[in-house]
Formats: C-alpha cells, sequence, structure tokens
C-alpha cells in the first residue's frame, strides 16, 4: 500500500515536470520562436498558453513593442553646397516577422540596430547631399525626413523589421564654424537694428520739422486774427469816439486837452518850457469861455 502512494506521488511530481517543460506563455509584448534541435519549427504571434515538446523543443521570446534606436552622438554630414553639419537623430522600429528576423541576424537586437543605422546613415549622406543647409534645417526637413522612413523601411524589411518613423531632432553646424556663423548674424542683426536706428530718427526729425512749420502756421495765422480783430475793434472805437464828440466839437476839444494836462504834468518833478501864448493854455486863460 506504501508503495503504491509513493508511485503515484512519485508519477503526479514527474507529471507536473513534464507538464511545466510542456508548457509556455506568449504575451501581448512578445513573439516567440519554437526550435526542435536548432531548427525553427513554429512561430507564435498571438498572446496566449502553448505547448513544446519537453527536452527536444525549446523556445525563444522576441519583444513585439516599437523600440527605439537613438543615435547617440550627433553624426556629421555634407550638404550640396560642402557645408557640414552635425545630424541628430532617432528611428522607432519593430519586428512584424520575427522568423524573418532570426533567420537574418539571428534574433540580435544588437546587429538589427548596427543594420538599422548604416541604412540610415547611408540615405542622410545621399539626401543631405542633393540639398544646401537651408532646405535641411528648415525648408525640406519633413520630406527629407518622410524619404529616410521609407528607404529605411524599405530595407529593414529584408530582416523582419519594420521602420515607423526616422526624426530628425536637431540640425547644427560644427563646433568650429558655429561660432564664425553666430558673429555673423550677430552682426547682421546689429546692421539692421542700426539702420532700423537710422529710419526712426529721420522719421522723427521729419515729424518734429512738420510739427515745427505747423506752429508757426498756427501762430501766424493766429496773430492775423488778432491783428485783424484788433483793428476792426480799433476802428470801431474810433467809429464810437468820433461819433459822440461829434455832438460837441468844443467839448471834444476840452476833453483832449485835459487828458494831455494829465499826462503832462504826472509827476511833480515834470518841467515844460513852453511859450505862454501857446494853445495849450487855452483852457487855463479862459476857463469861463470854455464852460459855455
Amino acid at each position: 500500500m506504501k508503495t503504491n502512494v509513493a508511485n503515484i506521488l512519485i508519477g503526479a511530481v514527474v507529471a507536473l515536470i513534464l507538464l511545466s517543460l510542456s508548457l509556455f506563455v506568449v504575451d501581448q509584448r512578445q513573439n516567440a520562436i519554437v526550435f526542435q534541435l536548432g531548427e525553427v519549427v513554429s512561430v507564435k504571434t498571438s498572446p496566449g498558453l502553448y505547448f513544446k515538446v519537453p527536452l527536444m523543443q525549446n523556445v525563444r521570446y522576441f519583444d513585439s513593442r516599437i523600440l527605439t534606436l537613438d543615435t547617440g552622438e550627433p553624426e556629421r554630414f555634407i550638404t550640396a553646397e560642402k557645408k557640414n553639419v552635425m545630424v541628430d537623430s532617432f528611428v522607432k522600429w519593430r519586428i512584424v516577422d520575427v522568423k524573418q528576423y532570426y533567420v537574418s541576424v539571428g534574433g540580435d537586437e544588437v546587429r538589427a540596430k548596427t543594420r538599422l543605422m548604416q541604412t540610415v546613415n547611408s540615405s542622410m549622406r545621399e539626401e543631405f547631399g542633393k540639398r544646401t543647409i537651408h532646405e535641411v534645417v528648415s525648408g525640406e526637413r519633413q520630406q527629407i525626413m518622410t524619404v529616410l522612413r521609407n528607404k529605411t523601411d524599405s530595407d529593414a524589411r529584408k530582416i523582419g523589421v519594420q521602420v515607423l518613423d526616422v526624426r530628425l531632432k536637431r540640425v547644427d553646424f560644427p563646433p568650429e564654424i558655429s561660432d564664425s556663423v553666430y558673429r555673423r548674424m550677430d552682426a547682421e542683426r546689429k546692421r539692421v537694428a542700426n539702420e532700423l536706428r537710422a529710419l526712426g530718427a529721420a522719421e522723427g526729425e521729419k515729424i518734429k520739422a512738420d510739427a515745427d512749420k505747423q506752429r508757426e502756421v498756427i501762430l501766424a495765422e493766429a496773430y492775423r486774427d488778432a491783428q485783424k480783430t484788433k483793428g476792426e475793434g480799433d476802428a470801431k472805437a474810433s467809429s464810437t469816439y468820433a461819433a459822440a464828440f461829434g455832438r460837441n466839437a468844443e467839448f471834444y476839444s476840452f476833453y483832449r486837452s485835459l487828458e494831455a494836462y494829465k499826462q503832462s504834468f504826472k509827476n511833480k518833478s515834470d518841467v515844460m518850457v513852453m511859450d505862454p501864448s501857446s494853445a495849450f493854455f487855452k483852457y487855463m486863460k479862459n476857463p469861463g469861455k470854455s464852460g459855455k
């Protein structure tokens, strides 16, 4: 009885071991290849639980997610103008044919990245060599990335890889010429700033001169109008005086003499040397007559 129980337990343990060696799981982030004696017998691309022959078959897993290949250090390329530019880029890729990927690069991610990087660099040298710096930096940058993606993807399909995107993160001048470029840019900006200042000063002087001209015109017109008004007032006053004094000429003469006396003897220290028979003393000699 004890022997039977022991045999059952041993059989159960052996069965569990064999079952564990016969089962493998593929999750949604992976693809798997089943090998038998070193040969590919099946490829698992869907997540789930699968069986294999213990000891005879083994499984190798491959990442099916989107991976990033970053160049790290910027690469030097030459444009159509024979100018050097430093380019920093990255590639988005993933495995789409896991069997072809294994056959082509042995399932080695490093070898796959090297192959992709060689294709990207070769395509970049070709595309940059056909374009100027302006086109590379801004004018045709999107077009360049599209061409690079298509060319790289076409070559990558040969190793079971799909290239989703090729991006140019930065396109810059090499350090040895960046300083001179920046100095030229600074000089150009200063030249433009000086031109704008000169134009502003000229416009300011023009506006000031126009304002001064308008001021002189306004003052002249105001003085003219004032003199005209004053003349009209004086004329009206003279007319009024003439009309008033014309009614009694003797009284007007007497009034004018009083005004003359008032102005002549304004101060005690005033001295006048005149002939006593002068008409100036007319109303002082005959005050009674003037009263008529």
